[in-house]
């Protein structure tokens, strides 16, 4: 699922459950190449992990096909709409000519006024058959915007278009304006991208006998950086990708909620039910939303930090379970989490920062780059001498193991604590080193120790 997806979804949903409406989800998957049972699935398993429980459906628009394609028919039959002969090929080489001469481009009506004995001699030429809606000659489609007020387009510049494809399936414009009607729609929150196609479906909505339109708000479009169109480079676009990177529902939801609506005293973590209780479609704003990918970084952070130890280790196991495998122990984990909790942004964050708890001493080594970074501080092999002799004998409590008296004793200062870092956790920064001592226990914290001290002498 699309950020920007993922993003009208929770808008819809927080104004069902503000106004106390119903939120209905419809899988629009009329193009039948394009649309998979699999990915039908995995949108459900989206909502469900973002926690936007819908109160009726899925309704599947691949399930109405017959119920759109005998509207069609009736909208042939009242003259509205025409069969439409003309091949794929034909099509692009007219609307290449038409922008060599200077003419916008866009159906032409060439078969819109066809004679029925015309019709029949291209059938018999076996040339496709797809419909296409006869849009108005002259005057405006207009429509109110909850958000930006009134729209309008000459119907001029809206050319004929298709509503049941050559290959006998309905396109979008005509299965929305009938689930609209059928579903008795009242609100419609999508994307600034779709304001063309809401003059389409609302021509078809008239057509078929309803003259009032629910309302409707396109959302401001969110881009990267700069306003350039949302891209890999700027961080993930599917939703799943972010899950996969560790990143808390709760979390992606405030953000995506924060793109384009912004709560009273402009808060920034906000959780779901304050969302509810002060969503306002009014309150939107219909410039674009840059996506921020950094500043979501942050706000899982604060998420995280939201979290008691309990439920954060809950929802980072799955992270630790795929790193560590059959070496993780879970009475070793929760206090990794807990020291880990005020210094991550991310699931997989936490997971990484404790993962030297739970490699094997045989199997934990201090990476190349590590090692030598440390080798350049001074001392570094007397220090790792001294914090050896003092963990062999220390008291085994917090107290006892710090290692500052060993630092002062021997005139080094703070930055020499990297040594001590890289040989116990693989890393010059990391988890409160003396809790991971604590946390590792003795024997293997000078395995460790004492391996560091002979790969830095050799």
């Amino acid at each position: 699922m699309h950020i920007g997806n993922a993003r009208s979804a929770l808008f819809n949903w927080l104004y069902a459950r503000h106004t106390g409406g119903t939120f209905i989800l419809r899988i629009e998957d009329t193009d039948i190449t394009r649309s998979t049972q699999e990915a039908t699935d995995q949108l459900q398993q989206v909502l469900h992990w973002l926690g936007l429980e819908w109160d009726e459906g899925p309704f599947l628009q691949s399930h109405r096909f017959e119920t759109y394609l005998a509207a069609a028919d009736r909208l042939v039959e009242a003259g509205v709409a025409y069969e439409c002969s003309c091949t794929e090929e034909e099509l692009q080489q007219r609307n290449d000519e038409a922008m060599k001469a200077g003419r916008r481009p866009g159906y032409d009506g060439r078969c819109r006024n066809l004679t029925p004995s015309e019709r029949d001699a291209r059938r018999a030429e076996g040339r496709p058959r797809s419909i296409r809606f006869r849009t108005p000659d002259e005057g405006r489609s207009t429509f109110g915007d909850a958000i930006r007020g009134e729209v309008s387009v000459d119907w001029s510049t809206i050319s004929d278009f298709v509503i049941v494809r050559s290959n006998g399936t309905p396109v979008f414009f005509l299965a929305n304006a009938i689930d609209d009607i059928d579903m008795q729609i009242t609100h419609v929150l999508r994307g600034a991208d779709l304001i063309d196609s809401t003059h389409r479906v609302l021509a078809l909505r008239r057509a078929l006998g309803v003259d009032e339109p629910p309302v409707y708000a396109h959302l401001p479009l969110i881009t990267g950086p700069g306003g350039a169109k949302l891209s890999k480079r700027h961080g993930a676009q599917n939703v799943e990708e972010y899950r996969d990177r560790g990143y808390l529902p709760s979390a992606l939801v405030n953000y995506l909620a924060l793109l384009g609506w912004a709560p009273e005293n402009d808060r920034e973590v906000i959780d779901v039910d304050d969302m509810i209780a002060e969503f306002d479609i009014t309150r939107v704003n219909h410039a674009a939303a840059a996506f921020d990918v950094q500043k979501l970084e942050w706000m899982n952070g604060e998420h995280i930090r939201r979290l008691s130890v309990e439920e954060l280790a809950g929802a980072a196991l799955p992270f630790a379970k795929a790193r560590y495998g059959a070496h993780l122990d879970i009475r070793t984990f929760e206090p990794a989490v807990a020291l880990a909790q005020e210094r991550s942004t991310t699931l997989v964050h936490i997971a990484e920062q404790a993962e030297f708890l739970f490699v094997p001493d045989d199997e934990f080594d201090v990476p190349a780059d590590v090692l030598a970074t440390v080798a350049k501080l001074d001392r570094a092999n007397e220090l790792l001498d001294a914090a050896i002799a003092h963990i062999e004998t220390c008291e085994w409590t917090q107290d006892g193991i710090a290692l500052q008296p060993v630092l002062g004793s021997l005139g080094l200062k703070k930055n020499s604590m990297k040594v001590l870092y890289a040989a116990v956790e693989g890393r010059t920064a990391g988890l409160p080193l003396f809790d991971s001592i604590e946390m590792l226990g003795r024997e293997s914290t000078l395995t460790r120790l004492r391996r560091a001290r002979e790969r830095l002498r050799s």
